[in-house]
């Protein structure tokens, strides 16, 4: 007869005793616990022969010892004593793609201009996997550093890639330390994809790294570039914003910039802006903006993208929430 994860546990926890059994079940979550208990109920009687032998392989795993053995297989050979092989296999499987993100702790601290310099001929794959795994605000730093015809490709790798092997990761950042080692500065070396970790990049990024990206992407694949602009905040979306949310950005930004970004700028977004601020404050930016006459399209585009960095800092720490156009509404 072969057994599950399951039963085995179950079977052991019959041959420790009521105390000891009761003992390892307090260790376990709810479900868990229903789950022996449902296995322990469907066992009625059970082959002696058989309960040695999955007696024996507790005492087998046990005396590997944490101390004297490790690694993947001795670790999913314990979760599967316990959970069962399909269980094990995919909790193993969400450790290893969490544990691959430290394999890169070396380039989180350093300079991202060294960091692009040490990426420098590396081939766009293994750029692209190394940014997807490094925070978004120092990938987003490194890839403006990228030569401007590899951008576009390496946005496109983040955006298509779902996951790495931990095997692959693992090669890639040792070879990348060997390296680091005489392109990095000792005092600078510290310690996966898809559409979203290529937003948060872009998001962070300075207005002419963000237009090369998405121009790199429109030529590769129009469709992607268009689901990642429908995931990125720009200028516009400031009508998703409670009142409350445009309040506090007025507060960060000055008035100069932004006379010069409401130029030009669609009727909601100047009356959700304008009818969020006090009577004479309204007053003296509509007097501003006549003075300024015509401005430049660039001048336009810098201002608008400084008070876009202002709402991202507000979401990032927590003082306001943005809303995208496709998502739930709120629920006080």
């Amino acid at each position: 007869m072969k057994l599950t994860g399951r039963q085995k546990a179950a079977l052991l926890l019959l041959q420790l005793g009521r105390e000891r059994a009761a003992r390892v079940m307090s260790q376990l979550d709810v479900p868990e616990m229903e789950e022996l208990t449902a296995e322990i109920l469907r066992m009625e009687r059970v082959d002696q022969k058989l309960a040695d032998e999955v007696l024996e392989e507790f005492y087998d795993a046990s005396e590997m010892g944490p101390g004297l053995g490790g690694g993947v297989m001795y670790a999913q050979h314990l979760l599967e004593a316990n959970l069962g092989r399909e269980q094990a296999e995919s909790m193993i499987e969400r450790l290893q793609t969490s544990l691959a993100g430290h394999s890169f702790e070396f380039l989180q601290q350093a300079d991202a201009r060294q960091v692009a310099s040490l990426l420098d001929g590396e081939h766009p794959q293994t750029v692209a996997l190394v940014l997807a795994h490094l925070r978004p605000e120092h990938a987003s730093a490194i890839l403006a550093g990228l030569p401007t015809d590899v951008r576009g490709d390496v946005a496109h790798r983040i955006a298509l890639m779902e996951r790495a092997s931990p095997d692959v990761v693992t090669v890639v950042a040792e070879s990348l330390q060997r390296k680091a080692s005489t392109v990095l500065a000792p005092r600078e070396l510290a310690a996966v994809g898809g559409v979203k970790p290529l937003v948060e990049i872009i998001n962070r990024a300075d207005p002419t790294t963000e237009k090369s990206i998405l121009e790199g992407l429109v030529e590769r694949d129009e469709a992607l570039a268009e689901a990642v602009r429908s995931l990125m905040f720009t200028f516009g979306d400031v009508v998703l914003l409670e009142d409350r949310a445009v309040q506090l950005v007025l507060r960060q930004v000055e008035s100069a910039a932004l006379s010069q970004a409401l130029k030009g700028a669609g009727p909601e977004v100047r009356d959700k802006i304008l009818r969020n601020m006090s009577d004479r404050a309204r007053e003296n930016l509509v007097e501003e903006m006549e003075m300024l006459g015509p401005v430049r399209l660039s001048q336009v585009e810098e201002a608008r993208a400084e008070i876009v960095q202002v709402i991202r800092g507000l979401e990032e720490s927590g003082q306001i929430v943005v809303r995208r156009d496709a998502e739930d509404e709120l629920v006080a």
